[in-house]
């Protein structure tokens, strides 16, 4: 009621004389443009009041659409066809008689007619499931409408819903197949049915993708699966803990892995590590360290090279600085330069743990290290 209060009385009444149920005359304003849709049936009943019968109104809806679709005018098309549906359900005229048997077959015709053609109109606007649902109106009034076979079969083929695309095929097929054992030449191969069999190759050819498709996903969700057992099993071995976070970072294909097999159980773990420079506010990123490493190699392949682009007083040496990992419980655990990344992560009693499958180590300079140290105790205290 809430939608009725918001206009006045008469902006009611004209609101309801736009709907056929409240219609006092066919000729109301029917709005603008936003109201075209629903109005496709007005126009349809406004035909009816000045033109002859149900079918003669519809026929003429037909023919107009068969008009749009010579110039691929397919939008067009598709509101005639559906004129003309709506102008067969409309109420009889007084006049006419109700048991005329030529009428209601004449109807029948013009209604398949139409549902068949919007059909096409649907396929060639690519609305696939109104295709469909045509196709099924037209093989409810003619079960043997080949047309109907064909473009249901091409609507399912666009769905993807190839089985069934097959057997609407097969159906076309049987009712297209010429008599074989016949001498007329009428009787041999129609164009009609030689379409079936092209469609029906195009079927089969894209079932088989699809089945290809669905077997290699499949294949290598299984292979995935396996992989992550593999994984799963080498960390717990090495005695390394692993923690996920609700979010974690975004790092690509950049992840924990065995290496060179990741199902062989002789692999090497390669773990990503963060390189984190807080006196600096910076970091750097290596996408892959393996587990044999020392630390002080990963440090000479970082800062070995030209100095770091905000080293400005040149304290990033390899020697020059000291590498921490903090436990989960709080606190700092040193990494040693001699020390394999393996020994890091698997040794210190479980008391570092990777992250998001990324090892984070906090490098500082061996003159700012007291300084850090205590500024993260004093940060500490601050939080509890």
């Amino acid at each position: 009621m809430d939608s009725v209060r918001s206009y006045s009385t008469d902006e009611v009444v004209r609101m309801m004389r736009k709907t056929p149920l409240f219609m006092t005359n066919l000729e109301e304003d029917s709005g603008g443009d936003e109201d075209n849709e629903e109005n496709i049936q007005l126009e349809a009943l406004r035909a009816l009041q000045y033109e002859g019968t149900r079918a003669e109104v519809a026929l003429g809806f037909k023919e107009r659409g068969n008009e749009m679709v010579a110039e691929k005018r397919w939008k067009d098309a598709k509101e005639f066809y559906t004129k003309g549906i709506l102008a067969l359900r409309a109420p009889l005229k007084k006049e006419a008689p109700p048991d005329n048997e030529v009428e209601k077959a004449q109807e029948r015709r013009v209604e398949e007619a139409c549902y068949i053609n919007r059909a096409l109109c649907n396929l060639e606007l690519r609305n696939f499931r109104s295709a469909l649902h045509d196709t099924s109106h037209t093989l409810l009034l003619t079960p043997t409408n080949s047309k109907a076979h064909y473009r249901s079969a091409l609507a399912l083929l666009s769905l993807a819903r190839y089985d069934e695309a097959l057997d609407s095929c097969t159906r076309g097929l049987a009712l297209t197949a010429p008599n074989l054992e016949s001498t007329n030449i009428a009787e041999r191969p129609s164009p009609e049915h030689a379409a079936f069999l092209a469609l029906r190759t195009r079927i089969l050819d894209a079932k088989r993708t699809a089945d290809a498709a669905t077997q290699k996903r499949l294949s290598e969700d299984e292979r995935r699966k396996k992989e992550q057992l593999s994984l799963n099993a080498a960390i717990h071995a090495r005695g390394i803990r692993v923690r996920m976070t609700p979010r974690p970072p975004d790092l690509e294909d950049a992840t924990i892995r065995l290496l060179p097999d990741p199902l062989s159980p002789t692999s090497v773990l390669n773990f990503p590590v963060l390189l984190l420079y807080p006196t600096h506010g910076q970091s750097d990123f290596v996408k892959q360290v393996a587990e044999t490493e020392l630390w002080g190699d990963v440090l000479g392949m970082v800062l070995g090279g030209d100095p770091l682009p905000f080293d400005r007083d040149g304290e990033f040496g390899v020697e020059g600085v000291e590498s921490f990992m903090e436990p989960r419980e709080g606190g700092m655990v040193k990494v040693g330069r001699k020390v394999r990344l393996l020994d890091v992560l698997g040794g210190e009693e479980g008391k570092l743990e990777v992250v998001d499958m990324v090892v984070r180590v906090f490098v500082v300079p061996r003159a700012r290290v007291k300084a850090w140290v205590e500024e993260m105790k004093a940060r500490k205290v601050r939080k509890s």
